[in-house]
Protein backbone atom coordinates (compact mmCIF):
# COMPACT_ATOMS: atom_id res chain seq x y z
CA UNK A 1 0.00 0.00 0.00
CA UNK A 2 1.27 3.47 -0.88
CA UNK A 3 2.47 5.52 2.08
CA UNK A 4 0.16 8.52 2.27
CA UNK A 5 2.90 10.67 3.82
CA UNK A 6 5.18 10.09 0.82
CA UNK A 7 2.33 10.81 -1.54
CA UNK A 8 1.74 14.10 0.25
CA UNK A 9 5.41 15.02 -0.31
CA UNK A 10 4.93 14.59 -4.05
CA UNK A 11 1.82 16.79 -3.92
CA UNK A 12 3.67 19.44 -1.90
CA UNK A 13 6.64 19.33 -4.29
CA UNK A 14 4.34 20.16 -7.18
CA UNK A 15 2.74 22.98 -5.19
CA UNK A 16 5.89 24.50 -3.67
CA UNK A 17 8.49 23.71 -6.33
CA UNK A 18 11.55 22.80 -4.20
CA UNK A 19 12.60 20.11 -1.77
CA UNK A 20 13.65 22.83 0.70
CA UNK A 21 10.18 24.37 0.65
CA UNK A 22 8.56 20.95 1.12
CA UNK A 23 10.85 20.23 4.06
CA UNK A 24 9.97 23.55 5.69
CA UNK A 25 6.24 22.96 5.16
CA UNK A 26 6.36 19.47 6.68
CA UNK A 27 8.88 20.31 9.43
CA UNK A 28 11.48 17.91 8.04
CA UNK A 29 15.02 18.24 6.69
CA UNK A 30 15.59 18.39 2.92
CA UNK A 31 17.61 15.14 2.93
CA UNK A 32 14.72 13.39 4.74
CA UNK A 33 12.24 14.55 2.09
CA UNK A 34 14.55 13.45 -0.75
CA UNK A 35 15.03 10.06 0.93
CA UNK A 36 11.27 9.52 1.24
CA UNK A 37 10.59 10.47 -2.38
CA UNK A 38 13.39 8.18 -3.60
CA UNK A 39 11.93 5.40 -1.46
CA UNK A 40 8.50 5.90 -3.04
CA UNK A 41 10.01 5.70 -6.52
CA UNK A 42 11.65 2.38 -5.65
CA UNK A 43 8.45 0.99 -4.16
CA UNK A 44 6.42 1.89 -7.24
CA UNK A 45 9.09 1.19 -9.84
CA UNK A 46 8.42 4.61 -11.36
CA UNK A 47 10.45 7.76 -11.89
CA UNK A 48 8.50 10.52 -10.22
CA UNK A 49 11.08 13.31 -10.42
CA UNK A 50 13.80 14.44 -12.83
CA UNK A 51 16.57 17.03 -12.72
CA UNK A 52 16.28 20.03 -14.99
CA UNK A 53 19.32 22.12 -14.30
CA UNK A 54 19.32 22.91 -10.63
CA UNK A 55 15.58 22.25 -10.23
CA UNK A 56 13.84 19.01 -9.41
CA UNK A 57 10.75 18.62 -11.58
CA UNK A 58 7.94 16.06 -11.51
CA UNK A 59 7.64 13.57 -14.33
CA UNK A 60 4.21 12.89 -15.90
CA UNK A 61 3.88 9.96 -13.46
CA UNK A 62 4.84 12.28 -10.60
CA UNK A 63 2.22 14.84 -11.64
CA UNK A 64 -0.46 12.13 -11.78
CA UNK A 65 0.37 10.92 -8.29
CA UNK A 66 0.61 14.51 -7.06
CA UNK A 67 -3.02 15.07 -8.12
CA UNK A 68 -4.08 12.00 -6.15
CA UNK A 69 -1.93 13.13 -3.24
CA UNK A 70 -3.70 16.47 -3.15
CA UNK A 71 -7.11 14.79 -3.21
CA UNK A 72 -6.09 12.42 -0.42
CA UNK A 73 -4.59 15.24 1.65
CA UNK A 74 -7.78 17.28 1.27
CA UNK A 75 -9.86 14.26 2.23
CA UNK A 76 -7.68 13.57 5.28
CA UNK A 77 -8.02 17.19 6.34
CA UNK A 78 -11.79 16.81 6.12
CA UNK A 79 -11.64 13.58 8.12
CA UNK A 80 -9.58 15.33 10.82
CA UNK A 81 -12.05 18.22 10.88
CA UNK A 82 -15.02 15.88 11.21
CA UNK A 83 -13.22 13.78 13.82
CA UNK A 84 -12.82 16.95 15.89
CA UNK A 85 -16.52 17.62 15.43
CA UNK A 86 -17.42 14.07 16.43
CA UNK A 87 -15.35 14.40 19.59
CA UNK A 88 -17.11 17.69 20.37
CA UNK A 89 -20.55 16.32 19.50
CA UNK A 90 -21.12 18.89 16.74
CA UNK A 91 -21.00 16.45 13.81
CA UNK A 92 -22.87 13.20 13.22
CA UNK A 93 -26.04 11.62 11.93
CA UNK A 94 -28.33 9.82 14.37
CA UNK A 95 -31.56 7.85 14.21
CA UNK A 96 -34.18 8.73 16.83
CA UNK A 97 -37.30 6.77 17.78
CA UNK A 98 -39.78 8.67 19.94
CA UNK A 99 -43.35 8.16 21.08
CA UNK A 100 -45.78 10.51 19.27
CA UNK A 101 -46.37 13.25 21.86
CA UNK A 102 -42.63 13.53 22.57
CA UNK A 103 -41.93 13.66 18.83
CA UNK A 104 -44.49 16.46 18.46
CA UNK A 105 -43.03 18.50 21.33
CA UNK A 106 -39.49 18.15 22.65
CA UNK A 107 -38.01 16.37 19.61
CA UNK A 108 -39.50 19.04 17.35
CA UNK A 109 -38.12 21.72 19.70
CA UNK A 110 -34.53 20.47 19.46
CA UNK A 111 -34.82 19.84 15.72
CA UNK A 112 -35.79 23.48 15.24
CA UNK A 113 -32.88 24.69 17.37
CA UNK A 114 -30.38 22.41 15.59
CA UNK A 115 -31.54 23.54 12.15
CA UNK A 116 -31.25 27.16 13.26
CA UNK A 117 -27.78 26.76 14.81
CA UNK A 118 -24.27 26.10 13.56
CA UNK A 119 -24.22 22.40 14.46
CA UNK A 120 -23.70 19.78 11.77
CA UNK A 121 -25.59 17.14 13.74
CA UNK A 122 -28.51 15.68 11.78
CA UNK A 123 -30.99 12.96 12.59
CA UNK A 124 -33.83 10.87 11.24
CA UNK A 125 -37.03 10.41 13.25
CA UNK A 126 -39.58 7.64 13.49
CA UNK A 127 -42.50 7.61 15.91
CA UNK A 128 -42.67 4.44 17.98
CA UNK A 129 -44.23 3.44 21.24
CA UNK A 130 -41.60 2.76 23.93
CA UNK A 131 -41.59 -1.02 23.52
CA UNK A 132 -40.96 -0.74 19.77
CA UNK A 133 -38.39 2.03 20.27
CA UNK A 134 -36.38 -0.12 22.69
CA UNK A 135 -36.54 -3.04 20.25
CA UNK A 136 -35.24 -0.70 17.53
CA UNK A 137 -32.30 0.22 19.77
CA UNK A 138 -31.41 -3.41 20.36
CA UNK A 139 -31.67 -4.17 16.64
CA UNK A 140 -29.37 -1.25 15.80
CA UNK A 141 -32.12 0.47 13.82
CA UNK A 142 -32.22 3.44 16.23
CA UNK A 143 -29.41 5.23 18.09
CA UNK A 144 -31.58 7.01 20.66
CA UNK A 145 -35.09 6.26 21.91
CA UNK A 146 -37.33 8.72 23.74
CA UNK A 147 -39.47 6.53 25.99
CA UNK A 148 -41.68 6.87 29.04
CA UNK A 149 -43.06 5.16 32.08
CA UNK A 150 -45.51 6.23 34.77
CA UNK A 151 -45.12 6.78 38.48
CA UNK A 152 -47.58 3.91 38.97
CA UNK A 153 -46.31 1.76 36.05
CA UNK A 154 -42.48 1.52 36.07
CA UNK A 155 -40.60 0.27 33.02
CA UNK A 156 -37.77 -2.25 33.16
CA UNK A 157 -35.18 -2.02 30.39
CA UNK A 158 -33.41 -5.04 28.90
CA UNK A 159 -29.70 -5.71 29.31
CA UNK A 160 -27.72 -3.58 26.88
CA UNK A 161 -29.97 -0.51 27.11
CA UNK A 162 -29.39 2.43 29.49
CA UNK A 163 -31.52 5.52 30.01
CA UNK A 164 -31.18 9.08 31.28
CA UNK A 165 -34.21 10.78 32.81
CA UNK A 166 -35.32 13.85 30.85
CA UNK A 167 -38.04 15.03 33.21
CA UNK A 168 -41.63 14.43 34.22
CA UNK A 169 -45.07 15.72 33.32
CA UNK A 170 -48.42 15.51 35.11
CA UNK A 171 -51.26 13.28 34.02
CA UNK A 172 -54.58 15.15 34.00
CA UNK A 173 -58.12 13.93 34.45
CA UNK A 174 -60.09 15.19 31.45
CA UNK A 175 -63.74 15.75 32.35
CA UNK A 176 -66.55 17.98 31.18
CA UNK A 177 -66.59 21.32 32.99
CA UNK A 178 -70.31 20.98 33.76
CA UNK A 179 -69.85 17.58 35.42
CA UNK A 180 -70.70 17.82 39.15
CA UNK A 181 -67.56 15.80 39.92
CA UNK A 182 -65.29 18.35 38.20
CA UNK A 183 -63.56 19.76 41.27
CA UNK A 184 -59.86 20.33 41.93
CA UNK A 185 -58.08 17.43 43.59
CA UNK A 186 -60.76 14.97 42.59
CA UNK A 187 -60.63 11.47 44.04
CA UNK A 188 -60.86 9.00 41.16
CA UNK A 189 -63.02 6.78 43.39
CA UNK A 190 -65.85 9.25 42.71
CA UNK A 191 -65.73 8.20 39.05
CA UNK A 192 -66.18 4.47 39.63
CA UNK A 193 -69.59 4.50 37.97
CA UNK A 194 -68.54 6.66 35.00
CA UNK A 195 -67.70 5.53 31.50
CA UNK A 196 -64.03 5.78 30.55
CA UNK A 197 -62.18 6.63 27.35
CA UNK A 198 -58.81 4.90 27.38
CA UNK A 199 -55.74 4.26 25.19
CA UNK A 200 -55.34 0.99 23.26
CA UNK A 201 -54.97 -1.96 25.60
CA UNK A 202 -51.60 -2.83 24.07
CA UNK A 203 -50.06 0.42 25.36
CA UNK A 204 -48.42 1.33 28.67
CA UNK A 205 -50.80 4.31 28.76
CA UNK A 206 -53.72 1.88 29.13
CA UNK A 207 -51.90 0.12 31.98
CA UNK A 208 -51.59 3.51 33.67
CA UNK A 209 -55.37 4.15 33.50
CA UNK A 210 -56.17 0.62 34.63
CA UNK A 211 -53.70 0.86 37.54
CA UNK A 212 -54.94 4.32 38.62
CA UNK A 213 -58.51 3.13 38.71
CA UNK A 214 -57.48 -0.06 40.48
CA UNK A 215 -55.69 1.93 43.18
CA UNK A 216 -58.93 3.91 43.59
CA UNK A 217 -60.81 0.65 44.16
CA UNK A 218 -62.55 -0.08 40.85
CA UNK A 219 -62.06 -1.32 37.29
CA UNK A 220 -62.85 1.28 34.61
CA UNK A 221 -65.98 0.81 32.51
CA UNK A 222 -64.29 1.21 29.12
CA UNK A 223 -66.57 2.46 26.34
CA UNK A 224 -63.91 3.69 23.87
CA UNK A 225 -60.27 2.89 23.10
CA UNK A 226 -57.95 5.07 21.03
CA UNK A 227 -54.22 5.82 21.02
CA UNK A 228 -54.97 9.37 19.82
CA UNK A 229 -55.31 11.62 22.85
CA UNK A 230 -56.97 14.36 20.80
CA UNK A 231 -59.71 11.84 19.99
CA UNK A 232 -59.98 11.00 23.68
CA UNK A 233 -60.48 14.68 24.50
CA UNK A 234 -63.07 15.00 21.75
CA UNK A 235 -64.99 12.07 23.21
CA UNK A 236 -64.82 13.65 26.67
CA UNK A 237 -66.21 16.86 25.15
CA UNK A 238 -69.06 14.85 23.62
CA UNK A 239 -69.93 13.44 27.05
CA UNK A 240 -68.89 9.89 26.18
CA UNK A 241 -66.75 9.48 29.28
CA UNK A 242 -63.75 10.71 31.25
CA UNK A 243 -60.06 10.14 30.50
CA UNK A 244 -56.55 10.38 31.96
CA UNK A 245 -54.28 12.34 29.63
CA UNK A 246 -50.53 13.15 29.92
CA UNK A 247 -49.76 16.85 29.70
CA UNK A 248 -47.65 16.77 26.51
CA UNK A 249 -50.34 14.76 24.75
CA UNK A 250 -52.69 17.73 25.02
CA UNK A 251 -52.56 19.94 21.95
CA UNK A 252 -55.63 22.05 22.70
CA UNK A 253 -58.31 21.60 25.33
CA UNK A 254 -61.76 21.41 23.70
CA UNK A 255 -64.44 23.87 24.80
CA UNK A 256 -66.34 22.58 27.75
CA UNK A 257 -63.54 20.29 28.94
CA UNK A 258 -61.32 20.90 31.98
CA UNK A 259 -58.09 19.21 33.03
CA UNK A 260 -57.84 18.44 36.74
CA UNK A 261 -55.11 16.89 38.84
CA UNK A 262 -56.33 13.82 40.75
CA UNK A 263 -56.05 13.78 44.54
CA UNK A 264 -53.30 11.18 44.14
CA UNK A 265 -51.13 12.79 41.42
CA UNK A 266 -49.81 10.66 38.57
CA UNK A 267 -46.69 11.55 36.58
CA UNK A 268 -45.33 10.38 33.26
CA UNK A 269 -41.53 10.16 33.29
CA UNK A 270 -39.56 10.69 30.08
CA UNK A 271 -36.21 9.08 29.33
CA UNK A 272 -33.61 9.11 26.58
CA UNK A 273 -32.43 5.54 26.08
CA UNK A 274 -29.35 4.35 24.20
CA UNK A 275 -27.38 1.17 23.83
CA UNK A 276 -24.84 0.75 26.62
CA UNK A 277 -21.97 0.90 24.14
CA UNK A 278 -23.07 4.36 22.97
CA UNK A 279 -23.37 6.03 26.36
CA UNK A 280 -20.22 8.10 25.83
CA UNK A 281 -20.91 9.11 22.22
CA UNK A 282 -20.50 12.94 22.31
CA UNK A 283 -23.24 13.57 19.75
CA UNK A 284 -25.75 11.44 21.66
CA UNK A 285 -24.77 13.14 24.91
CA UNK A 286 -25.53 16.52 23.31
CA UNK A 287 -28.86 15.23 21.98
CA UNK A 288 -29.81 13.94 25.44
CA UNK A 289 -28.82 17.27 27.00
CA UNK A 290 -30.85 19.15 24.39
CA UNK A 291 -33.91 16.98 25.01
CA UNK A 292 -33.56 17.50 28.76
CA UNK A 293 -33.34 21.28 28.26
CA UNK A 294 -36.39 21.24 25.98
CA UNK A 295 -38.29 19.28 28.62
CA UNK A 296 -37.29 21.77 31.31
CA UNK A 297 -38.40 24.68 29.13
CA UNK A 298 -41.83 23.15 28.60
CA UNK A 299 -42.17 22.45 32.32
CA UNK A 300 -41.30 26.08 33.08
CA UNK A 301 -43.92 27.32 30.62
CA UNK A 302 -46.51 25.07 32.23
CA UNK A 303 -45.62 26.40 35.70
CA UNK A 304 -46.34 30.00 34.68
CA UNK A 305 -49.36 29.28 32.48
CA UNK A 306 -52.62 30.80 33.69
Amino acid sequence: MIDVRKLRMIAELERLGTIAAVAQELHLTPPAVSMQINSLERELGLSLTERRGRRLELTPAGRTLAAHGKDITDRLALVEFEADGLREGTVGHYRIAAFPSAARTIVTDIWTSILGGDSSVTFDLVTSEPEDAVAALLAGVADLAVIHDYSIVPRHLPVGVESDRLGAEPVWLAIRADDPAAVAGIDLARLAERSWVVPDRSLTCFDMVDRACGLAGFRPDVVAETADFSVQLGLVQAGVGVALVPDMAVGTVPDGVVLLQPSHPIERHLFAATRTGQLTDPGLIKLRDSLSAAMATRSARRAVAP
